[in-house]
């Protein structure tokens, strides 16, 4: 966009003068006007740069003050009078007045006519603004070569870089550097020193704000720096940072930038989306697995072998741990908002914790707002390395995390067990009302904990209406039901695995397991049954009812 002051460098226009001192020409002019009435102000549009003889103010030119008050409220570039006609020269109190509001006043030639300046300043903008138009026409098509392409991000980031022949750098929603142009490639650690200087002023921006400001370069020297949103998300986006924008080569303007943040805004979607559709099978196979190991109808699949792809590994030590968004008062209605704060959450865990704790696979739960952490190597610094990752984020987005688990398990066939216990510590920690603590460790007599103000003798009807007989067993038979029963849930409904943890024979488990199925009465290979029977028999173990009554 053309300013005042590069308008009256152009030679053609080398007779027109400013008057006014510390006048500011900075102000971009978008077209031009002519007039003699005094209320013009009124019926211009911005950024207009009026011509006039100033007749009606020969006898008076104190009036030429509220005029400039007027053009100045609507935000015109500067006032052009044609000296000489009409008005000899301009008093001392006007050119003081428009030098203190720092208002634009330019004497125009005697010998041309206002017409003739009119056309011709015209006639440059608009050859201005269809170089710019074309030179952004011609930009645009080689993105959209690239687009079609399939080019990366990164070499996107490069060509823009070579267009502009300025510095370029594009950022992420958590502030830290995707991209950059080749200038940065010549000195070690030269984006970091630019981003230093750059993250302080992206805390006060908003999500669609365009900035400018000035920081240091490696010399020491002032230079300007611009920052452009570029929308893959709609409330979180990415920040595309040009260095030194005003060395941007003419004819490039800023509807040419606007068109360089499109395409890149179509990219990052895209690649977003292709993430998303890839996480899907990730989360589709967490919930199988679960559903499956929940299951009665038991299915022994080689779970490690199907979940290889994702990061599944043959371990002693499996533990889930489940993630939610604390309670922080933020009770937005707008679903796309939690959902694209999930999104960073799961981004940001995938991407910090593996570097912290090794072998560590973060899930998106199917239709829930919620994440989980599956570890398969032990950490002593479990609670600190969690606690610095959440807070880390919370520092660069309004997302807040809490983590809920209990005791690993040994075997990948038992990792439905540790969600299901993670789950139940995050329902105990919830049903509090109190702020959430950031972490929250459960043992697994905590689901005992969930029932604590609830009557002693509704948690034993409970118990007696889901296990009848094998509730509190008395009779020695009616004890070894129960005991194998509550072992065939714990090992996955395995005939096998059952006998050799009871030290029996496997037909001797069939038998028993016959004979609960006909003292409970109800499919027990029913999910729903199955976490009744688990909860029923936490809560009805002698030494957990103890702790209960305490």
């Amino acid at each position: 966009m053309t300013t005042l002051y590069e308008l009256l460098e152009v030679p053609r226009f080398s007779d027109l003068r400013v008057l006014s001192n510390q006048a500011d020409l900075s102000h971009k002019v978008e077209s031009i006007e002519i007039s003699e009435t005094p209320d013009i102000a009124y019926y211009i549009p911005k950024n207009v740069f009026l011509l006039t003889t100033a007749m009606i103010y020969k006898d008076n030119q104190s009036d030429l003050i509220p005029l400039i008050d007027s053009l100045k409220s609507a935000h015109a570039a500067g006032l052009g009078i044609k000296v000489g006609r009409f008005l000899g020269e301009i008093d001392k109190k006007v050119l003081d007045y428009a030098a203190r509001v720092n208002f634009p006043l330019v004497q125009l030639p005697n010998t041309k006519q206002l017409g003739a300046i009119s056309h011709q300043m015209t006639s440059y903008l608009w050859n201005q603004k269809t170089e710019q138009f074309t030179f952004a026409l011609d930009i645009q098509k080689r993105f959209s070569s690239l687009l079609i392409n399939d080019v990366s991000v990164e070499r996107l980031i490069s060509e823009f870089g070579k267009l502009v022949k300025t510095p370029v750098m594009l950022l992420d929603p958590f502030h830290e550097v995707t991209a950059v142009s080749a200038h940065f490639n010549h000195t070690v650690n030269l984006a970091d020193f630019y981003l230093e200087q750059v993250i302080p002023q992206l805390a006060f921006l908003k999500e669609d704000e365009t900035h400018s400001f000035i920081i240091d370069n490696l010399q020491g020297k002032k230079i300007q720096a611009a920052i452009f949103p570029v929308k893959a998300n709609h409330h979180f986006p990415y920040r595309l940072l040009v260095l030194q924008p005003e060395q941007i080569p003419y004819p490039i303007s800023e509807f040419t930038i606007e068109q360089a943040i499109l395409v890149l805004s179509f990219i990052l979607f895209k690649n977003q989306k292709v993430e998303e559709s890839l996480e899907e099978l990730k989360t589709d196979f967490f919930a199988q697995l679960i559903e499956n190991q929940q299951s009665m109808n038991f299915q022994n699949k080689n779970w490690l072998e199907i979940g290889r792809s994702f990061g599944l590994i043959p371990s002693h030590y499996y533990q889930v741990i489940y993630v939610n968004e604390r309670k922080n008062g933020d009770h937005s209605p707008q679903d796309r908002y939690r959902l694209e704060k999930r999104q960073l959450a799961f981004q940001w865990l995938s991407k910090k914790l593996p570097d912290r704790i090794s072998n560590t696979l973060v899930f998106q739960l199917k239709d829930s707002p919620h994440l989980v952490i599956l570890l398969q190597t032990p950490n002593e610094e479990l609670d600190t390395v969690l606690t610095s990752v959440a807070e880390e984020l919370e520092e660069l987005l309004p997302v807040s995390l809490a983590f809920s688990y209990s005791q690993p398990y040994e075997k990948d066939d038992m990792i439905a067990n540790s969600f299901i216990e993670s789950r139940l510590a995050f329902e105990e920690v919830t049903s509090l009302n109190e702020q959430q603590p950031r972490i929250h460790f459960s043992h697994r007599h905590g689901i005992v904990k969930l029932f604590k103000h609830n009557p002693i003798e509704e948690t034993q009807y409970f118990c007696k209406s889901v296990l009848k007989e094998l509730a509190y067993p008395e009779k020695e038979s009616l004890i070894e039901l129960r005991k194998t029963l509550k072992a065939f849930l714990d090992y996955q409904c395995e005939i096998t695995k059952t006998a050799d943890m009871l030290f029996v024979h496997r037909n001797t488990v069939k038998y028993r397991i016959n004979r609960c199925k006909k003292i409970i009465g109800r499919p027990i290979e029913d999910p729903e049954v199955s976490l009744q029977l688990r909860l029923a028999f936490a809560l009805s173990e002698p030494d957990k009812h103890t702790d209960y009554m305490n």
